[in-house]
């Protein structure tokens, strides 16, 4: 079986050695950068990496750079790494589309386990799974997005929180139960992340946000109100 490969960017040595030992540990290949743009070189000339590690600070480009420059025509995973704690920080990069988001120090093991939860969340889309709701339709398969026909940009965790919301229509759902369902047992987070997250997808759906109903104190439901 090919190995997935991802590439890590950081400007540490020590680090990118750290994140390298655990995950060629677990079978994948790893690739590095030690600055933004060799990243990007290097993200161009191996379409097939599965997934990035990308910290924040680093010299010639940072994170966020790279992370819009590849945004612009990719939706690979990207898990972010930074040494703040900036609440800020992180609402930025799940507007610039970032999928996880680990603050320094962390557990090599707690990385390993969330960049495991979601390429098998990638790899276990079954064939032809269609999902469709008044004029959204999703193709799981192809993992796109289209409403009213037209294609929807969306990052890898908001195409999944849509998936659910239409896997689930008419249903109340718990924000605790959203974490558990699309980022899974594997993330360490809180409400906050959801509630950024559906935000970004009701501006996405144009008018048709409307259809991510807000339950206070509880969650969210997706109905479609004709």
């Amino acid at each position: 079986m090919e190995k997935c490969r991802i590439l890590v960017v950081d400007d540490e040595s020590r680090m990118r050695k750290l994140v390298r030992d655990f995950l060629v540990k677990q079978n994948f290949e790893v690739l590095e950068a030690q600055d933004g743009e060799e990243a990007l070189d290097i993200f161009y000339a191996n379409r097939d990496i599965s997934l990035l590690i990308l910290d924040v600070m680093m010299p010639k480009m940072d994170g966020w750079e790279v992370c819009r420059a590849i945004r612009k025509d990719s939706k690979v995973p990207i898990i972010m790494l930074t040494a703040r704690g900036d609440e800020r920080d992180e609402l930025l990069g799940f507007e610039l589309g970032v999928d996880e988001y680990i603050s320094k120090p962390f557990s090599p093991k707690i990385l390993v386990a969330r960049v495991e939860a979601i390429l098998r969340r990638t790899s276990s889309i079954g064939v032809d799974e269609l999902l469709s709701a008044g004029g959204i339709e999703i193709n799981k398969t192809a993992h796109i997005a289209t409403i009213d026909g037209e294609l929807m940009e969306l990052s890898y965790k908001e195409f999944e929180l849509l998936s659910y919301f239409l896997e689930n229509q008419g249903i109340a759902l718990s924000r605790e139960k959203i974490l558990n369902s699309v980022w899974n047992y594997d993330y360490f987070g809180d409400a906050r992340t959801i509630d950024t997250h559906v935000k970004k997808l009701r501006s996405k759906m144009g008018k048709k946000g409307e259809y991510i109903k807000t339950i206070w104190g509880m969650g969210y439901k997706f109905e479609v109100s004709e």
